[in-house]
């Protein structure tokens, strides 16, 4: 059983290791050797400061307003004033309508290419390919759908196990949390073994490593793309035939904070002056420094995740409850911050389908405050009544088929959903690893998620709650496998070598200033 952290009495030394003592005791240990590294810092147990105040308590349903059963509500006038705003003087409208015209006009296209591309159009890999020599070719691919199922990552049978050892941990703790409450298959779950050996696989490190650096950004600012972090999340298990777990198409990190945070809105700068077509996802820009959580709701998210992803546990493939993504990055994106900006002239009951969608339908929504699909504190939502043009209907990509140890990746702009039924005869089982880099405020969440860590407690952006504290078999410290899984929990300095560009050097050691270590 492990207890509660009682707090950190003193700063540990530089490289210092918080792990957890084995029994209740008190205070900081610290043990200075005469060998230049120092030895790891033994952090005793007993109750962990309250580094932030806990969400309510809840599932997976409070994220979406779709899960929960709520319809829209109507925005505060002050969205009517940001979207104006946003639209600008009548040079800015004579852009933005020329834009809107031509983005229309591509997502028909695209729409087509969709149907007729499906599981094509997402490319695949495998880890040695990735990690070692991944051609041009592939990158391309890779920036223009925003997705990758990259294969072979972790070893077939260690997966398996996985799964196997997961459920022995559900079925010894059978008050878990989970949704939905009758056939938990989302289970509000952290800190098993198995997802701490699995955030802190070497190959899967690897692969985050890899991933973050098809972004760019300047070499003084303070992000770090080669020091990925740990972001915990939930894991799925979905039974043959369930329904009720049909997360329909969405995106991650804030919603309406996508406008209303003049930073994360400065990463969209060029769709909203207009120039959709030279927006580049992949330039990092402000979106290190951006607010996602302005409303701090169990929809909201605290740090910058560059991709999300999933670590297969299971053989599915498409119709087996899987995921599925819209597949062209820079198209859905614009779309995504334009739709507010807009409203239809005719209603689409009075005109065809056809006219319905055309340019001339639309115009500038200089009068009201609505951001389809987007509601405070929870996530950002697509339909085809919120965002007609996207054709969501025909457009959703199902994954190729998966085996365990293969991974699944998206852009964070990539929208993406859960197939509405599970058709198969097996579990769907996937364990949510995203790739994080480091910044100064994905540290301070890092800081804030150790404490519920060594407390047991949901991560912060979770649903709260007394979480796993009391659960047999809860993770410890050696069941995070590696170095630099330590450091990236937040339990390890990271180490500062000179030879570092200044932004690299710099975000190290403000991370390790912020950490406490």
């Amino acid at each position: 059983m492990i207890f509660p952290l009682r707090g950190i009495s003193r700063r540990p030394p530089r490289g210092a290791v918080l792990t957890l003592a084995q029994g209740r005791a008190r205070g900081l240990q610290t043990d200075s050797s005469v060998n230049s590294r120092p030895e790891p810092t033994t952090v005793s147990l007993g109750q962990a400061r309250s580094a932030k105040k806990q969400r309510d308590e809840g599932d997976i349903s409070s994220v979406f307003a779709s899960l929960s059963g709520e319809g829209e509500k109507s925005l505060p006038a002050r969205f009517g004033e940001l979207k104006r705003q946003i639209i600008g003087d009548e040079a800015n409208q004579r852009r933005l309508e020329q834009s809107w015209g031509r983005l229309v006009n591509r997502l028909g296209k695209v729409s087509g290419e969709i149907e007729k591309g499906q599981q094509d159009l997402i490319p695949q890999t495998t880890y040695e390919e990735f990690t070692s020599n991944p051609s041009a070719s592939l990158i391309e691919q890779i920036k223009t759908c925003g997705t990758v199922v990259i294969r072979n990552v972790v070893e077939e049978e260690t997966a398996t196990r996985w799964l196997e050892r997961t459920r022995e941990y559900i079925e010894a703790n059978p008050s878990v949390k989970g949704f939905p409450k009758d056939d938990k298959q989302v289970f509000e779950l952290y800190w098993s073994k198995v997802q701490l050996e699995a955030r802190s696989h070497p190959r899967s490190m690897q692969i985050q490593r890899s991933l973050l650096q098809l972004f760019s950004h300047p070499p003084s600012s303070q992000i770090s793309l080669n020091t990925p972090l740990t972001y915990a999340d939930r894991l799925r298990i979905r039974h043959p035939g369930d329904s009720q777990f049909a997360l329909g198409p969405h995106v991650d990190g804030g919603s309406v904070e996508r406008w209303e945070d003049e930073m994360y809105r400065s990463v969209y700068k060029k769709v909203l002056r207009g120039e959709w077509e030279g927006f580049d996802a992949w330039t990092i820009g402000e979106r290190g420094e951006a607010k996602q959580n302005l409303y701090d709701g169990p929809g909201s998210c605290g740090v910058f995740r560059a991709f999300q992803g999933w670590t297969s546990l299971s053989d599915t493939g498409p119709g087996e409850g899987t995921l599925r993504v819209y597949p062209f990055l820079k198209e859905l994106t614009a779309y995504m911050m334009l739709r507010p900006l807009f409203r239809e002239v005719q209603p689409r009951s009075s005109i065809t389908y056809e006219d319905y969608l055309a340019p001339p339908n639309w115009t500038l929504d200089l009068e009201t405050s609505r951001f389809p699909g987007s509601p405070l504190a929870r996530g950002q939502e697509f339909t085809d009544e919120t965002h007609p043009h996207l054709e969501l209907g025909r457009t959703m990509v199902s994954l190729p088929r998966v085996r365990p140890g293969d991974q699944a990746w998206w852009h964070c702009d990539v929208i993406h959903a859960v197939e509405s039924t599970h058709q198969g005869s097996g579990p769907s089982a996937v364990l949510y690893i995203p790739a994080v880099p480091l910044t100064p405020q994905n540290a301070e969440y890092v800081k804030d998620q150790r404490e519920s860590y060594l407390n047991g407690t949901p991560a912060p952006d979770f649903p709260g709650g007394v979480g796993e504290s009391q659960f047999v078999g809860r993770g410890e410290d050696r069941d995070i496998s590696t170095k630099e899984g330590r450091q990236a929990m937040g339990l390890e300095a990271f180490e500062l070598d000179d030879k570092l560009v200044s932004g690299e050097l710099e975000v190290r050691k403000r991370a390790n200033e912020i950490l406490g270590l």
